[in-house]
C-alpha cells in the first residue's frame, strides 16, 4: 500500500478509501511500518484515520531493524507520528531483530516512548522464543504485548514453540500473510485434496474458503490476524471471517488436512 521500496502515489485515494472501509466494517486494527513505501504508507494511514475518533482505531507501526539504537528508535517513532499525524501510536513494534544491536538497548528506548506518552504498548515482530524472552526480560516497567509473525494453514512453524510460549506468557500473536498471499483459497478453486476440505467446510458454514482459512488462524484465543486487502469485496470478505467460530472437530480436520 502506497508503494514498495519507494512511495507510489498513483493509488493514494483508493488506499485511503480502503482503510476507511476496513474501519467502518469493524476492522479497526490498522497495521503499518516506517519502511512500507519509505514512510508513505504511514502518511496514507494518517489521512484515512482522520475521519474517525482517535479511540475508535488501533494504530500499530514498526521501527526498521537498522534503527534499533536507543536514539534512533526515539527519532523513528517521532518521524512516524509526524507522518501519521498522531500524538501517539497504540502499538510500536520492532519490525525485525538486529543481531548487531542489543535487544535491551532497543527495549530501553521503547519504555522511554511509553513514559513520554508517544506509545501505548510495546510489541515485536519476527522474534523467536529466545529473542522474545530476552525482550521481555529487558523491560523494567512495561511488557511485550505482541509478536507479529507469519502464520497460516500453510505456514505453521510457530506452533512448535512460539505459539505455546506466547499463550503461557500473555503475548498476543499477530498473524501476517494468513492466506498465504492468496495461495490457500486458490487450492479450493484448484480442487486439491486439502483444498477440497477447505471448500467443504466453507459450504458447511456458508462462508468462503478464505473466510474459513482466516477463522482457522484466529481459532486460538492467543492469535489475531491482519489480512491485507484493498479491493472492497476483499475487505468485506475479510470482515466476514469474524463473528463466528469453527467447531473443534472442523478446526482439527483442517489441521490434519494441511499438515
Amino acid at each position: 500500500m502506497g508503494g514498495r521500496e519507494a512511495a507510489d502515489h498513483r493509488d493514494d485515494e483508493r488506499c485511503v478509501e480502503a482503510i476507511r472501509t476496513a474501519v467502518e466494517l469493524g476492522m479497526n486494527h490498522v497495521d503499518t511500518a516506517e519502511m512500507y513505501a519509505a514512510g508513505h504508507a504511514e502518511e496514507l494511514v494518517g489521512r484515512a484515520v482522520k475521519s474517525f475518533s482517535r479511540d475508535s482505531v488501533f494504530i500499530a507501526t514498526k521501527v526498521w531493524h537498522t534503527n534499533l539504537r536507543y536514539d534512533d528508535v526515539i527519532k523513528s517513532c517521532k518521524r512516524s507520528l509526524e507522518r501519521l499525524q498522531l500524538k501517539y501510536v497504540d502499538l510500536y513494534m520492532v519490525h525485525w531483530p538486529n543481531p548487531r544491536i542489543p535487544v535491551a538497548e532497543t527495549m530501553r528506548a521503547m519504555e522511554r516512548l511509553v513514559k513520554d506518552g508517544l506509545v501505548r504498548y510495546i510489541g515485536v515482530s519476527n522474534f523467536d522464543v529466545k529473542l522474545l524472552q530476552e525482550a521481555m526480560e529487558s523491560l523494567k516497567s512495561e511488557e511485550v504485548v505482541s509478536n507479529q509473525v507469519e502464520y497460516s494453514l500453510e505456514n505453521r512453524l510457530v506452533e512448535r514453540e512460539l505459539l505455546p510460549f506466547c499463550a503461557r506468557n500473555g503475548v498476543t500473536v499477530v498473524a501476517y500473510t494468513p492466506l498465504g498471499k492468496g495461495r490457500i483459497p486458490a487450492e479450493a478453486s484448484a480442487n486439491t485434496a486439502r483444498g477440497r476440505v477447505l471448500k467443504r467446510l466453507a459450504d458447511k458454514y456458508g462462508k468462503t474458503p478464505a473466510q474459513v482459512a482466516l477463522n482457522w488462524v484466529v481459532w486460538n484465543p492467543s492469535v489475531i490476524t491482519i489480512p491485507k486487502a484493498v479491493r472492497k469485496e476483499h475487505l468485506q470478505e475479510n470482515a466476514g471471517a469474524a463473528g463466528w467460530r469453527l467447531a473443534e472437530e472442523d478446526y482439527e480436520e483442517l489441521c490434519k488436512a494441511w499438515r
